[in-house]
């Protein structure tokens, strides 16, 4: 098959750009522009674009499938081309449905810690070589791509994100996957750029959840309100298996799970990640892996990267980095630090970095999130507020959404980076939370 995908170079498109290759189709692409690591992962396999740009002479008739990433507009040249030729085109997820529909589809989707549990479902089935295709929203310990896709495989494993699909096809990427056995981890509102309210955000997952194949099931957060109401107001003919969080405790900086075999210390900790790992375990025995097993596998699982990354601890100090910018995700994270550390002084940094994290409205979300912290930062980019078109947000509109006048904000990436670096980090544990850089920290510096 030859393939061509527009906007070739973001995480999600390079990674299945390259599983099809290995699958022996002929890929070509565009971009802008390329960074590292797609860039130099692109060149390795043959595949990195001459020069960036967009070239309607790229798209003609000889082409099986034209794949539409998030990046690129409904105005792109090459997307017009292709619609006015007639060239079949995709999203990314229809894409990954087409080469999907014959296996068993198993979906992670959530607000919350749906890369974190698709991450260990991953390594459970690798160590009990188990076989499976997959895709999974972050590059794992162990495995070469985020996308692995074969014509041999049975199963396979897809994280569910509800963001759109594309420019021209605006259904939340879940919706299309149609799978066989699902989870759902929480449901806690996010992407108000899309969804404005929480009604119709939460209506996403309704939609998800009656999409499940008849007789397939769904594997849910009982602790999460809205999300039971959600599974169990559903009229769809599936099973219903709800999760919540196992029996642990925390002895010496080290996380002890409750199993049958009684107490089994763990890599990961905090609350949130020991409900997530109930939830991987359900969906791993749906697929043929033992009790014993999954424990055992789960024991040495270290969990997935930018999720509660440990990047240095020296002496008194200890360093994490974390994906989170949602409410839940800040207040979860923020929450197991000081669980997991409860002698040392948890100094808490948030960078305020998405669309929805900076909306004036939208920020009263974040009421408490940083409570459980012993100092907190808030870092945010005025710039960034007026590069997407938002209101201004002010200090002291942040102070009193988080309802912490003590809250540090700063909004210039030098000061930030003076009271970080002329801390005194004995007997801390300093939490890093963004999906930024805070206008351009070196992380190593830490280190």
């Amino acid at each position: 098959m030859k393939i061509h995908f527009i906007a070739i170079g973001g995480s999600a498109m390079h990674n299945l750009a390259l599983a099809l290759a290995d699958k022996g189709y002929e890929v070509t692409g565009s971009d802008d522009v390329i960074f590292e690591p797609s860039k130099g992962r692109l060149a390795a396999k043959g595949i990195l674009p001459a020069e960036f740009g967009w070239f309607p002479n790229k798209i003609h008739s000889e082409l099986d499938a034209v794949i539409l990433g998030m990046h690129a507009k409904a105005d792109n040249p090459e997307l017009i081309r292709a619609q006015e030729l007639g060239v079949p085109m995709y999203s990314y997820p229809e894409f990954l449905y087409e080469q999907s529909k014959d296996k068993t589809r198993v979906v992670i989707g959530g607000s919350h810690g749906k890369t974190t549990i698709t991450s260990m479902i991953l390594h459970v089935l690798q160590y009990c070589n188990i076989e499976v295709d997959y895709m999974v929203g972050a590059q794992l310990e162990g495995f070469d791509r985020m996308v692995h896709l074969t014509t041999t495989n049975d199963f396979i494993v897809l994280e569910g994100d509800e963001y759109l699909s594309s420019a021209i096809d605006r259904r939340p990427k879940f919706h299309l996957y149609q799978p066989n056995i699902a989870l759902l981890s929480g449901i806690a509102w996010d992407h108000i750029n899309v969804f404005p309210t929480f009604e119709g955000y939460v209506e996403q997952f309704k939609i998800f959840v009656d999409g499940i194949v008849k007789g397939g099931s769904i594997t849910y957060n009982v602790e999460d309100k809205t999300l039971k109401a959600v599974v169990e107001s559903s009229e769809n003919t599936i099973r219903k298996f709800p999760y919540e969080t196992p029996e642990y405790k925390v002895e010496d900086g080290l996380t002890l799970l409750d199993t049958p075999e009684g107490e089994m210390p763990i890599e990961i900790f905090g609350k949130h990640n020991l409900n997530n790992l109930a939830g991987a375990k359900w969906i791993c025995q749906q697929m043929g892996v033992d009790e014993a097993d999954f424990y055992e596998a789960i024991a040495s699982f270290k969990g997935a990267s930018k999720r509660m990354e440990k990047i240095a601890e020296r002496g008194s100090t200890v360093v994490f980095k974390d994906f989170a910018h949602s409410p839940s995700k800040v207040r979860a994270t923020t929450s197991a630090v000081k669980e997991q550390y409860p002698d040392k002084r948890l100094l808490a940094c948030l960078e305020l970095h998405t669309y929805s994290s900076l909306n004036a409205e939208f920020l009263k979300e974040y009421e408490g999130a940083l409570d459980e912290a012993d100092q907190a930062v808030v870092f945010y980019s005025p710039d960034a507020v007026r590069i997407k078109g938002l209101e201004e947000v002010t200090e002291s509109q942040i102070r009193d959404a988080f309802k912490n006048q003590d809250l540090k904000v700063y909004t210039d990436p030098s000061a930030f980076q003076r009271f970080l670096f002329g801390k005194n980090l004995d007997d801390t544990a300093l939490l890093l939370m963004s999906s930024g850089n805070y206008g351009g920290l070196d992380f190593d510096q830490l280190k």
